[in-house]
Parts: structure tokens; sequence; C-alpha cells
């Protein structure tokens, strides 16, 4: 199953297409998800090679862990991408936000990292999620320790 969603940034500088291999998404809760996107990051997984992007002059990027980097558009400061830079199994994908897909419905939140960071202020409806802390995650995500565990 291959679903094809458009998207952009604020000012559509940037769009994209991206091919998603599922309906799956997640929630990061750490700090720095948060400062980037002002609340916790509602990414879809997409491997890199299965999003083509316009605009790619508007966009800046920043290294933004020893692992991680972020991508947003250089005009409107819309957040575009989270992607995975150092060697590990999931560097070659890129988090995108859905609140930038033109058509984010039909997606299914099925995890949420960093519970134990999310503030106590909000809480996503549903049940059957995976839940998983900031210690379980550096368990399970061996690229984590080399830096403190922030993504």
């Amino acid at each position: 199953m291959t679903l094809e969603r458009t998207g952009g940034c604020l000012c559509g500088a940037v769009r994209f297409t991206a091919r998603l291999k599922d309906t799956n998404f997640g929630a990061c809760h750490c700090e720095m998800c948060r400062r980037w996107t002002g609340s916790a990051l509602l990414g879809v997984t997409v491997p890199e090679g299965d999003v083509t992007w316009h605009g790619t002059d508007h966009i800046a990027t920043r290294q933004t862990s020893d692992w991680a980097m972020r991508a947003w558009c250089r005009d409107c400061g819309a957040g575009l991408y989270f992607k995975v830079t150092q060697d590990s199994p999931w560097k070659g994908n890129v988090e995108l936000p859905i609140g930038i897909l033109d058509d984010a419905s039909g997606l299914t939140m099925t995890n949420e990292i960093y519970i134990d960071h999310k503030p106590d202020s909000y809480a996503y409806a549903g049940e059957g999620r995976t839940l998983m802390t900031r210690q379980q995650c550096i368990d399970k995500f061996a690229v984590l320790a080399s830096d403190g565990g922030q993504p």
C-alpha cells in the first residue's frame, strides 16, 4: 500500500509530494521537538527517497544534535522535516510533521515517545498506542545515547 500526499510550508515557497508506506504516525514529546514545533512533533516517517521537494532553495537545515537535523522554510519558518543523519537503521528516513500535509485525514497515531517529558497540560484521546519513556527510547535507539538522549 502506498499513499501519495502533498504538502508544503505556510507561505507555499516549499512544496512536496510524499509516498507514504502506511498510515501510522507518532508523537515525540522531547524538549527539542516541543521547542521546534511549539508542542509535540506529530510526524509520519517517510523514506527520504519517497519525498519529492519543490522550492528546495527555500529550505534551511540545522544539525540539531550529534545524530539528527531539522529543516524549515527560510521564508516563513515552517518546520519541514526531522532527519537522522548518523549511520543507523533510521538513517534515510524523514519525519514529516502531519500538520504540513494538505490532507492528513486517514492517518492513525500509533506511538508516543518521551512520554515522561510530556507536559501534564494536554493528552491525546484514544487508546492502543505504544508509549515509550526517554530511557526506553535510548535503550531501543542506541544512537540516542551518544547525544544524551535528545533527538
